[in-house]
């Protein structure tokens, strides 16, 4: 498993009630309800990916964040998780708010485009990088906001939004040592645990 999935595992309760934002192929909820007793609902617009979840056993919800939550009572669940979603949507500011009604706390995990690589890669090719974690092109990309870990600090600064826990890793391990101080450079994976 990927070790933003495993940090991720880790901010979660046992036998909490999640909702999973762009819950992908359901692998993550899968591991909480296994791994952490964990009750879950995924949402997820991609019709192979839900089709993925739905194989599992995984209740999932065909769903556009970005037309909100509205079908969600406030504070309907312990947790709310949006991993590598965060950069596809068309207002991330106002599904942040939404995640933070419907669920106690939440996650967050996005790619962090201030990664010394990308801007390695725009230096010296000229050009958008493609990655293992960013494997598009720049115009068939599903991310449409490229965000920085400072962004996303300054972001729940504005709004009020208290960071519990951070994490930051290399895309293998978590930052340590020298590179943990200057996470917005080495790290390629942020992930938050918030709550209001």
């Amino acid at each position: 498993m990927r070790v933003d999935l495993d940090i991720i595992e880790a901010f979660v309760p046992e036998q909490s009630r999640v909702l999973d934002l762009g819950c992908g192929d359901g692998r993550l909820l899968e591991n909480l309800i296994n791994n952490k007793n964990a009750s879950g609902v995924g949402v997820e617009i991609d019709l192979h990916k839900f089709t993925s979840c739905l194989a599992k056993g995984i209740s999932v919800i065909d769903q556009n964040l970005d037309d909100g939550l509205g079908n969600f009572t406030d504070q309907s669940f312990d947790v709310v998780i949006m991993s590598q979603t965060l950069q596809a949507l068309n207002r991330p500011d106002e599904v942040l708010d939404e995640m933070l009604r419907v669920g106690r706390e939440g996650i967050v995990a996005f790619p962090n485009f201030g990664h010394w690589r990308p801007r390695l890669h725009l230096v010296t090719k000229g050009r958008m990088p493609v990655s293992e974690l960013m494997p598009y092109e720049w115009y068939d990309t599903p991310n449409i906001h490229f965000c920085t870990v400072k962004d996303f600090e300054v972001l729940c600064e504005e709004k009020g939004i208290k960071i519990l826990h951070k994490e930051l890793t290399d895309g293998v391990n978590r930052l340590q040592g020298f590179s943990s101080k200057l996470p917005n450079l080495f790290a390629s994976t942020a992930i938050y645990h918030l709550s209001k």
